[in-house]
């Protein structure tokens, strides 16, 4: 063999490898296109329990998590046979923001969800009324819990999902707006159209509101009236992650305190995390910062204990972001 020959031989046998590589690496590709979520972004209707009334259109983010074995979907028909069974419903998450508005918290825990194959909606509460954190968010909680039964029932609607197997994950506001969805007395009002979370989690919800009538007398009304009632459960498991650095809660105490008085009557469905070190909003991946609250401390200005309201630090905590995270996975997969 000539060296001209041999150099010939060795080139087409690079390319050859080179080629093998590439179409591989293309088929890979297919199959990562194929794990990637599905974004579609929606508006759907929600009463408006604030004068004037009537409907708001409430804007959201649907994610549809990809296929999840791309061994298995990125295969010939022929190599991989038919499928015999028909593809099963996906279960689904409503997250619900925190007083700031929609932020990075959703995102990660939505990307971990996806991953797992869960779908998610995240929904904005605040941009259909105007609101741009916490100096003009609605009075009380009761004004916003339609928005998630609303988004229950698109999420039922969905062909692809199992509507007995949607969650609802909400960080701070949303916090109370997940727990109070698990409360009888919203689930049984008209505007939850006769439809039911199947598994709450609570990220640092502001315990100590919870049945507590005097922190409500400024706004003149009762936990009942402002949708911070927790006390007739609708069965559905809870799930209530809290920092012991609280600015609002203190600590974790308010929650464990709330965990003990319903779970008796309730067959023991609410479950408290405590996060040591961790501030409100740990698992908010952004610039730390602080913001004034009239609800925090206990709730020390509303009672008139304090001239101002007091400060409350967000600084996220990576490593138990990503415990929290982990955990939330966890608990919707079982519950789900």
């Amino acid at each position: 063999m000539t060296c001209f020959t041999a150099l010939r031989a060795l080139l087409l046998s690079t390319l050859a490898v080179v080629a093998t590589h590439a179409l591989a690496d293309a088929d890979r590709h297919d199959c990562r296109g194929e794990r990637m979520p599905r974004v579609t972004f929606i508006e759907f209707q929600s009463p408006n329990l604030a004068p004037p009334g009537g409907l708001l259109t409430i804007k959201g983010k649907m994610s549809m998590p990809g296929k999840a074995d791309d061994r298995w979907f990125c295969r010939d028909d022929d190599r991989r046979g038919k499928r015999d069974k028909k593809e099963r419903k996906l279960a689904a998450v409503l997250i619900l923001h925190g007083s700031g508005g929609v932020d990075a918290r959703g995102d990660f825990y939505e990307a971990a969800l996806n991953e797992a194959g869960v779908a998610t909606l995240q929904i904005d509460m605040w941009e259909a009324r105007g609101v741009t954190g916490i100096t003009n968010r609605p009075p009380v909680p009761i004004l916003t819990i339609p928005d998630a039964f609303s988004a229950l029932a698109v999420l039922s609607a969905n062909d692809a999902i199992d509507p007995d197997r949607i969650g609802v994950l909400g960080f701070s506001w949303g916090g109370v707006i997940s727990l109070a969805a698990a409360e009888q007395a919203y689930a049984g009002a008209p505007f939850a159209r006769g439809l039911r979370f199947a598994a709450h989690v609570a990220h640092y919800p502001v315990c100590y509101g919870a049945n507590n009538p005097n922190i409500l007398l400024a706004f003149g009304t009762t936990p009942a009236l402002a949708g911070t009632q927790f006390l007739n459960l609708t069965g559905a498991p809870v799930l209530i992650q809290v920092g012991s650095e609280d600015d609002y809660d203190n600590s974790a105490g308010p929650c464990r305190a709330l965990a003990q008085a319903v779970n008796p009557t309730n067959n023991n469905v609410v479950e408290v995390r405590e996060y040591v070190g961790a501030y409100h909003g740990w698992d908010r991946l952004m610039v730390p910062v602080t913001v004034p609250d009239p609800f925090a401390d206990q709730g020390s200005f509303l009672l008139g204990q304090r001239a101002t309201p007091p400060l409350v630090v967000i600084r996220p905590d990576v490593a138990q972001a990503h415990e929290a995270r982990e955990r939330v996975v966890r608990f919707f997969r079982r519950k789900l």
